[in-house]
């Protein structure tokens, strides 16, 4: 819905619109099978209501076998708004942050979370459309040892959970990136990784501050299991995908932050479809709300300058290696979704439909290295 009124999501539309048999079968189709949902703690719940958000939680399960155990895990995906005014000074818009995502981060831990990962840059707010290098490039800080990473720190190991805190990371060199900084349940950096790709579209002026990754595609051997963050807009490369699975990721993070007159019809479909790729748990997070600036941008595109940048419309979710897929977070409030999985299944989807098996990678290895010279002729035949 346009204008003022924001839909909340599909899945209250379908709510409102469908019930019994009729809502069943357009949950089956739309997102593989219904889940069932976690009975969360009544602490958690009672806490949400009170800071008003939304708490969520549903369960993905696989097969038993017989000589594995079960690998159950409880990832958490938190989605929020800013909450000062762009206005404010920045440390004021960064604590304010700090504080409403440690509340969200305790709903997860009494709902048993064992991983828990933010949006894109969750400590400021999305500013690279403005173009303007200060005040936002202030928010920028140590991945190591930044006021951000601090507090992540302290409330991993207070928690024993992995947290997952992309920020805008300004290195020892003083270069900027966009930045994902994983930290271990004892409160230890385990390392941290970089934005693989980097949007040149619309309001998207993310080059004007940062550029590529040079780290390539790193996993994350945690307690909990082995994890990788595809940051945002490397979501639209599905080599992207592959490539952390192939480096032996179980779960890969998407955290992002998007807008919705620009990528909303395709974001049901590409996480989830990475994980059927990849025989792996995705997870995609993406901010809510609708930020405005202080002056004026344009998006060069022949339209009136503007201080917003869009209604960015959260709708998390997590999918499954069987393309089974949680239902989406609210489009217009802060919350936090809780799935408990089991890793077995990335395996037994392996096994079932065998696309690792049939992925000839040694064919794509080959043509590849032959595309990137600069004399690469197309492999197209004619009629004579």
């Amino acid at each position: 819905m346009a204008g003022n009124q924001e839909t909340i999501s599909i899945e209250d539309l379908l709510n409102k619109n469908l019930s019994g048999v009729e809502l069943d079968e357009a949950t089956r189709i739309l997102y593989g099978k219904k889940l069932e949902e976690l009975n969360l703690s009544e602490e958690a719940h009672k806490l949400a209501e009170r800071a008003d958000f939304e708490l969520a939680g549903y369960i993905f399960e696989a097969k038993p076998e017989q000589t594995r155990a079960a690998r159950k895990v409880r990832i958490g995906a938190i989605q929020n708004k800013i909450v000062a005014p762009t206005t404010e000074s920045v440390v004021t818009q960064r604590d304010a942050l700090h504080s409403r995502i440690g509340v969200l981060i305790e709903a997860a831990v009494l709902s048993g979370v064992n991983i828990v990962c933010m949006q894109e840059t969750w400590h400021m707010p999305f500013a690279f459309c403005t173009r303007e290098r200060l005040p936002w490039t202030e928010f920028a800080e140590s991945a190591e040892n930044g006021p951000t990473t601090l507090f992540c720190k302290q409330l991993a190991k207070k928690f024993g959970i992995v947290i997952i805190s992309p920020i805008l990371e300004r290195d020892e060199n003083e270069v900027i990136w966009n930045t994902a900084v994983v930290i271990s349940h004892t409160g230890e950096v385990i390392g941290k990784t970089r934005k693989n790709h980097i949007p040149r579209v619309g309001d998207f002026n993310e080059s004007t501050y940062y550029m590529e990754s040079t780290l390539g595609h790193r996993v994350f051997e945690t307690a909990f299991g082995k994890i990788a963050i595809n940051i945002c807009y490397g979501r639209h490369h599905p080599q992207n995908w592959m490539m952390f699975a192939l480096n032996g990721a179980d779960i890969i993070f998407n955290p992002s932050a998007t807008v919705g007159g620009l990528s909303e019809p395709i974001w049901p479909i590409e996480a989830r479809n990475a994980a059927i790729a990849n025989h792996v748990y995705t997870v995609a997070i993406n901010r809510v709300g609708t930020e405005s600036f202080p002056y004026e941008f344009t998006s060069g595109d022949g339209k009136p300058a503007h201080k917003e940048f869009g209604h960015f419309y959260g709708s998390s979710y997590v999918a499954a290696p069987d393309g089974s897929r949680s239902p989406g977070l609210s489009r217009i409030r802060d919350g936090v979704l809780v799935a408990e999985v089991d890793l077995n299944a990335c395996r037994q989807v392996k096994d079932s439909w065998g696309f690792r098996m049939t992925q000839r990678l040694d064919l794509y290895a080959k043509e590849l290295q032959e595309f990137i010279k600069p004399d690469y002729k197309q492999n197209i035949l004619k009629e004579l």
